[in-house]
């Protein structure tokens, strides 16, 4: 008879895990954005906060909060947990 193995992760691990989960869907969205001349950069991570740079036409686009908005769903899909995506200030230098 097998028993259920539990495996438990340093946090490091699961957090290491997390961004590369929130990098691989900035990737596969950034195709859809570059076509339009638009470009979004993950800044960093902070909790359930995920705090991104739109770069190109998507600073001044009338679109950028739905934009954010699909990010936002793509990224609790892929998560499996409710986090913000968060744009960092027109003129932000974060990340540079």
């Amino acid at each position: 008879m097998q028993t259920d193995v539990v495996e438990t992760r340093a946090p490091a691990a699961q957090d290491s895990e997390r961004v590369q989960t929130i990098r691989k869907v900035i990737e596969e969205i950034r195709p859809n954005l570059r076509r339009d001349g638009g470009d979004c950069e993950l800044l960093s991570v902070e909790g359930n906060k995920i705090n991104v740079k739109l770069t190109g036409a998507c600073v001044f686009c009338k679109l950028a909060s739905a934009t954010l908005e699909g990010i936002q769903a793509k990224m609790v899909e892929a998560l499996g947990e409710f986090v913000r995506v968060v744009p960092a200030p027109i003129g932000s230098r974060a990340g540079h």
